[in-house]
């Protein structure tokens, strides 16, 4: 079986979108795939975070993931930050990654922009990602088309580091979601959802309660012509909703189209609202069975301690190719 890696920082609720484009995925691959599944809270620290949040927004993720589906009997689910093989490998990587590279990634330029003191992890963390994947003898990593420059910075210093030192990276490849890849803002369909929007009509967090999930779709973005088609240049915001129920109810873009013929587009927000509903609450209620329980700490206890025995051996390699071991 092929070994997958995920990483999702631990900064704020998921929302609709993440769900859809990579949780929901997660589950499905790991009844065929080695699955490691990791909340990179070292990840989230390169910009300002408080700490007791910061603390909760971990214990919740992790939760989320479990009551989204994944198997600790299947997957490794872990806390980067209890695994130290990240950021030791991450520093011996830094050493081969040139400054172009990361000055060339678009995210930093984007995060970056318009502040006057800027983290040098912030710059770095693409290394550290890199890191994360390479620990595990990743073949495959699940991303959001917005990571696809990460994951081939990870690829180049992989096969630099197999070239100056010997074979000891597999080199991952990148697997994009087909439907429900990139959900858009509800308010900017234009742009995608996310949980950092200022503007919290524009985003359907997977702890909102129903009443909040229907209000937030039925102000939704359209457009004034009235007809239900899928069309992402001209109709972004009718677009969205059909790609949103699309990917809750399974259906294919086509069916879906074909389903909402000749209806308003009242009736579209009702019945997407519905469909996020009826996939949404039963992870809510999973989700509040955990986040206080000791089976949440035991899991992840479990998950570091075998998360480590697989990254300390690829450290180990690692560091005596490179000529640090005695």
């Amino acid at each position: 079986m092929k070994t997958i890696f995920s990483g999702i920082q631990p900064s704020g609720t998921l929302t609709l979108g993440n769900y859809l484009g990579a949780m929901r995925q997660f589950v499905q691959l790991q009844e065929n795939h080695h699955c490691y599944f990791c909340i990179v809270d070292q990840h989230a620290i390169t910009v300002p975070q408080d700490p007791k949040t910061l603390k909760e927004n971990i214990k919740s993720l992790a939760a989320l993931y479990i009551a989204s589906g994944i198997d600790p009997e299947k997957s490794t689910l872990f806390i980067q930050s209890e695994v130290p093989a990240h950021t030791e490998l991450g520093w011996m990587l830094q050493s081969i990654a040139y400054m172009g590279e990361l000055e060339r990634m678009t995210q930093f330029k984007d995060k970056a922009e318009g502040r006057s003191a800027v983290s040098s992890a912030l710059f770095t963390y693409p290394v550290l990602m890199a890191a994360d994947i390479l620990l595990y003898q990743s073949n495959l990593v699940p991303v959001g088309d917005d990571q696809t420059q990460h994951l081939e910075l990870t690829r180049d210093v992989a096969e630099r580091f197999n070239n100056r030192f010997g074979d000891t990276f597999a080199i991952p490849e990148i697997r994009i979601p087909d439907v429900g890849a990139r959900i858009m803002s509800l308010q900017e369909p234009t742009k995608k959802m996310s949980k950092s929007d200022e503007n919290t009509r524009g985003f359907i967090s997977m702890l909102d309660t129903p009443k909040q999930m229907e209000k937030k779709i039925k102000s939704a973005v359209t457009d004034s012509d009235g007809v239900v088609t899928y069309d992402p240049e001209n109709k972004s915001g009718v677009s969205n909703l059909l790609s949103i129920f699309a990917s809750c109810t399974g259906e294919s873009i086509e069916a879906t189209e074909a389903h909402f013929k000749n209806k308003r587009y009242g009736d579209l927000k009702s019945e997407v609202a519905q469909a996020v509903i009826d996939t949404l609450v039963p992870i809510q209620e999973r989700y509040e069975e955990l986040i206080n329980s000791d089976e949440l700490d035991n899991i992840l206890t479990s998950g570091a301690e075998k998360a480590s025995e697989t990254a300390d051996k690829t450290l180990r390699k690692a560091k005596q190719n490179m000529g640090l071991l005695r």
